[in-house]
Formats: C-alpha cells, sequence, structure tokens
C-alpha cells in the first residue's frame, strides 16, 4: 500500500494538473461573455475526457450534483482508465461561473483526490464555515462568537484588531456577520462568489486576508478543506439544510447528525489527499488563462497533504495540441 500511495503523490500530479488545465482552457474561452452554462459545459467534457487517461478507479464523491442532474461527474460516477488505486474524487470543473461570465477575478478548476472513503460526502447544499491560515489553527470555534473568533485570531497573528481582514461572500444572509465584524474594527474583503479560492485565502500569506466567514456550498467546503490540509491551515463546517428533501439527501449519503460539527480530519480523513488547481481569471492564487498568438498559458497549483509540498506549475498549450491537452 505505500509503495502505490507513494505512486499516486508521484506519478498521477501531473495527471491531475492536465485535467484542470484541460478545463481551465476551455472555460477561459467564455469569459466575459455573460453565458454561464456554456462555460461550465465546455470545463466539465474537457475534464471528463482527461480524466478517461488516467490510470486510477475514481468515484466522483463531490461534484457537478446528482446523477438526475448532471450527466457528466455527476455524484457516483466511476472516472478513470479502471486500473490503479480506488480513489474519491472531488471536483469543481469551473469554480466560479458567474466570475467567468462576468470576468471577475478568482475563478478556476479545481480538483482533489484522497483514497477511498476519505472524503466527506456532501450534499449539494449550503454549509456554515469558518477557516484560518496555519498560525491560527486550533484558535477558532464554529461555534465561537464572530467577536471570539476574531479577538483569538488578532492574538494569534499579534496584530491590531483593525488590521484582521475577513473574507465574506458578499450575501445579504450575511449582513448580521458583516455588521458584527464592522463593530470589531476588522476589514473586510467582500466577495461575489469564488467559495473555495476565499477559503484558501487566509493559508497564502500574501493573500492579506486572514478568515473567511460565512455560508457557502457544502460540496466547496469539502475540496477547500483538501486545499487547506495541504497548506496547513484550518476549517470547520456546518451543514444548512433547507428542507425536508436535502435532510433526507444527506441522511442518504451517511450523515446522521444534521447539526455536527465537522472539523479538518472528519471532512477529509489522513494525509493522503492532493489538491490541484488551474486558473481561469486572475485571482489571489493563480494568474487565469492568457491567450498567446500560438497558444495559451495556463497557471496552476499542486499540493499534497503528507508533505505540504505546494508546487506551481506554469505552462504553454499549442494551438495544434489543444484536443490532447
Amino acid at each position: 500500500m505505500r509503495r502505490q500511495r507513494w505512486f499516486m503523490d508521484r506519478n498521477l500530479a501531473l495527471d491531475f494538473v492536465r485535467a484542470t488545465e484541460a478545463a481551465a482552457l476551455s472555460s477561459a474561452l467564455w469569459m466575459g461573455k455573460g453565458n454561464e452554462k456554456s462555460a461550465d459545459h465546455a470545463a466539465v467534457e474537457a475534464m471528463r475526457k482527461a480524466f478517461s487517461v488516467i490510470d486510477m478507479q475514481g468515484t466522483i464523491v463531490i461534484g457537478e450534483g446528482e446523477r438526475d442532474e448532471a450527466p457528466m461527474l455527476y455524484i457516483g460516477e466511476k472516472v478513470g482508465s479502471g486500473k490503479g488505486l480506488k480513489l474519491d474524487i472531488a471536483v469543481d470543473p469551473l469554480e466560479g461561473t458567474t466570475i467567468t461570465a462576468r470576468g471577475d477575478p478568482n475563478a478556476m478548476s479545481v480538483f482533489a483526490a484522497a483514497p477511498e472513503g476519505c472524503l466527506l460526502n456532501a450534499p449539494d447544499t449550503y454549509m456554515d464555515k469558518i477557516a484560518v491560515g496555519p498560525k491560527c489553527v486550533g484558535a477558532i470555534g464554529l461555534d465561537s462568537s464572530v467577536e471570539e473568533n476574531l479577538h483569538a485570531v488578532a492574538k494569534k497573528l499579534d496584530k491590531p484588531i483593525d488590521e484582521v481582514t475577513v473574507i465574506i461572500l458578499d450575501r445579504d444572509r450575511h449582513k448580521e456577520t458583516i455588521e458584527k465584524v464592522r463593530k470589531c474594527g476588522c476589514r473586510i474583503r467582500l466577495i461575489r462568489d469564488g467559495d473555495i479560492a476565499g477559503a484558501l485565502a487566509p493559508a497564502i500569506e500574501e493573500s492579506g486576508v486572514d478568515i473567511l466567514m460565512g455560508t457557502g456550498g457544502a460540496p466547496e467546503g469539502v475540496i477547500a478543506a483538501v486545499a487547506l490540509k495541504c497548506l496547513g491551515g484550518e476549517i470547520q463546517g456546518r451543514l444548512k439544510l433547507r428542507n425536508d428533501e436535502e435532510k433526507q439527501r444527506a441522511r442518504k449519503m451517511g450523515i446522521r447528525d444534521l447539526s455536527k460539527k465537522f472539523t479538518m480530519e472528519e471532512l477529509v480523513k489522513g494525509n493522503e489527499a492532493m489538491f490541484a488547481a488551474t486558473g481561469v481569471t486572475d485571482g489571489t492564487i493563480l494568474k487565469g488563462v492568457q491567450f498567446l498568438s500560438h497558444g495559451a498559458k495556463t497557471h496552476s497549483i499542486v499540493m499534497r497533504a503528507k508533505t505540504k509540498t505546494i508546487r506551481f506549475i506554469e505552462a504553454i498549450h499549442h494551438f495544434e495540441h489543444f484536443p490532447e491537452y
């Protein structure tokens, strides 16, 4: 088993990046054109095609939706060549469909993998989240007040409370949280979309963000947990189920306690997970796809939880080889 895991870490990493590159290249063609569905469809088709030649026995546990809702990369779909390791796969072929359609920053193609049974099967619903970087691990809690968490982060980072920066999705549901953050004197960075990039930002020192707060997508929370485990950060989450149908779907996925607070280890078990992403539009972590006279340039990141290794990959793709990616 140790030998097999070594193979996944060393030999599959570049294959995973090829999959996110393919999705990013295809969806970037739709940047700023106002067509969310076409951008997302292009990313899904390209990523699925890339998966077909990767030697793995992958099962989508976080994907585009359930089988009846998503024709490709649906939850439960088998991907890969059918050879190699059995893996849980979590994907968001285009994290930020609205971002891409508008031409806004922080859209990316995202992939995460872990040994079978290691990723939480999260239903397509909301999740209340809090995320921080390595210096603040253990200092925050989903059940603590906004004020308690912000003061804890300020103390850990050894900075005045008015220099702490919070990233929050710009939604009406966060009005009360935003007011509390402002009363504490903290700075706020409001984002329209880009839930995964927002969760990663506190673990990237150059981002200028110290903590993520608020409610976003549950699937995105699991993917972000893989990335934060690789980066040495922390995320906690609790499902925000809106109706009986969502509650039934959560139970069907094996979640018995619907009000449970999920820790990092419960969102992604062990340290064999990997994360890869390619920028679609320029963002906090990655540059977007740049189209050149002869092809395009992509900027990607690939990370491994076990070693905390972070690799940035810049690639040039020539037009005549685009179908192969």
